[in-house]
């Protein structure tokens, strides 16, 4: 802006409002204080010292051990990632540095997502690659590199600690793409046992009806174990995650699955009367949003695996379910996300409807944190394993194969075998994953803004 110039805060004004009212971590920053500014003329001064929206959330509004909250100036395409939609390639993968102190990184793909690119052009998981348009990936460039809609990959194998190009290249095309979330699912039978696999990708609430049908088909088959694979699963519906506890237990309909915790303000409220107290409890479910019966298997038993990428909504799962029956955790320590988030809109009442037509601006604060039935909360250091093992880019095997290292670990627990856990290698040192960039990275979410109070 033109120095004198009076800028157009509505914007500033619309995240300042939000952050006052429903911020989880309203008390530890000073200027979200309900009587902080004596006036609109003093609170305009303030907004205007940031230099851009985003300047003033992330420097201005957001507690210091706030990890989670975000800003976005299209809503849009928040939404519509939330309902599973956006542009990929197909490929999910994780980035990894070659050595310490070395910028060289590769990547190896985790999963391939089916009808897509990747899937047409026969890239598989375990594939290894370290260039992209023929320029070796580097901690400073593979944003840039990784970002257009077109781009090839070639590919790499690793022997020992060495790493060394191969001249198979593949040329891979983002699209529109709605990613149904449940990507395996399948009954294994071993030793007189039927075990039930399903590897979930993400909570997304547009798939509760194909998540229950896979427990439907558990049901019909009487399994007698289920090993949950969340191990990249960053998270998403609170609603979805109740639901899919209720789906592995049923024996607790009713009961208290998580019990949410928001700022004193809203905490005051809603213990107000019996009413509203009701609203901080998330009970186990007997049917989805829609209506359907939710299909349980009234396990008093299950394995989930994890890594350090499992966040939010999976370890939700994982906590509101360890004080009901035994929760066999195997693979890595989790992420350590317990909030939770809502999107606010520029509306009187923060809701989508009456939005402000000006700008397309959203907030993403985090408004409450989980806590089981036991009272545990605040895992910022992960959910840790019960039996330990990570994924060698040498030997990831394929989700659902029995072979498969984490699989074949949960069906030696499963089965009373000797376990025998693969010697860890020398770690490659993780930098990042596909859909880091993305709006919904590790995000747990409610669906709807409660009534407001303190307009």
């Amino acid at each position: 802006p033109v120095p004198g110039e009076e800028r157009n805060l509505v914007v500033e004004n619309f995240i300042y409002r939000g952050m006052n009212n429903i911020y989880l971590y309203k008390a530890d920053v000073p200027v979200l204080a309900n009587n902080y500014f004596s006036s609109q003329t003093e609170r305009n001064d303030f907004l205007d010292n940031y230099a851009s929206p985003e300047d003033l959330f992330d420097n201005g509004v957001t507690a210091s051990q706030d990890r989670f909250s975000f800003l976005v100036d299209d809503y849009v395409e928040l939404e519509n990632l939330f309902s599973g939609v956006s542009k990929t390639s197909g490929l999910s993968y994780g980035l990894v540095r070659y050595c310490e102190g070395c910028s060289d990184i590769f990547g190896f793909i985790r999963l391939v997502l089916p009808n897509t690119s990747a899937d047409e052009e026969g890239v598989e998981r375990g594939m290894i690659f370290n260039r992209i348009d023929g320029q070796q990936l580097t901690d400073a460039n593979y944003t840039t590199l990784l970002a257009p809609d077109t781009f090839t990959i070639g590919l790499a194998k690793i022997e020992g600690s060495s790493i060394s190009d191969l001249e198979e290249t593949y040329t891979l095309t983002k699209r529109v793409y709605v990613k149904n979330p449940v990507f395996v699912s399948k009954v294994i039978e071993t030793e007189g046992k039927k075990v039930g696999y399903i590897y979930y990708d993400s909570f997304t609430g547009d798939f509760d009806k194909e998540l229950n049908d896979a427990f439907g088909e558990f049901k019909s088959a009487t399994v007698t174990d289920l090993v949950l694979d969340l191990r990249y699963n960053g998270g998403g519906s609170v609603r979805t995650a109740t639901d899919l506890a209720a789906m592995i237990t049923g024996q607790f309909a009713g009961e208290l699955f998580m019990k949410e915790q928001w700022n004193a303000d809203y905490q005051a409220y809603f213990e107000s009367t019996p009413e509203l107290q009701e609203r901080l409890l998330n009970k186990f479910n007997t049917t989805l949003k829609t209506g359907e019966v939710i299909n349980s298997l009234n396990l008093a038993k299950v394995y989930v695996l994890t890594t350090n990428r499992s966040a939010s909504a999976s370890e939700l799962v994982i906590n509101g379910l360890e004080p009901y029956i035994d929760v066999v955790q195997i693979g890595e320590t989790t992420t350590g996300k317990f909030q939770a988030s809502v999107t606010l809109y520029d509306s009187e009442d923060f809701g989508r409807t009456n939005a402000n037509t000006t700008h397309t601006y959203a907030i993403q604060p985090l408004v409450l944190k989980s806590v089981n039935s036991a009272g545990v909360s605040d895992y910022i250091n992960g959910l840790n394993p019960d039996f330990e093992i990570s994924e060698d880019y040498r030997n990831l095997g394929q989700l659902g194969d029995p072979d498969e290292p984490f699989l074949k670990l949960a069906l030696d627990v499963i089965l009373g075998n000797r376990i025998s856990i693969p010697e860890r290698l020398e770690q490659f040192k993780p930098v990042g994953e596909s859909g880091m960039d993305q709006l919904d990275y590790q995000k747990m979410y409610i669906d709807k803004i409660p009534e407001l109070i303190n307009k």
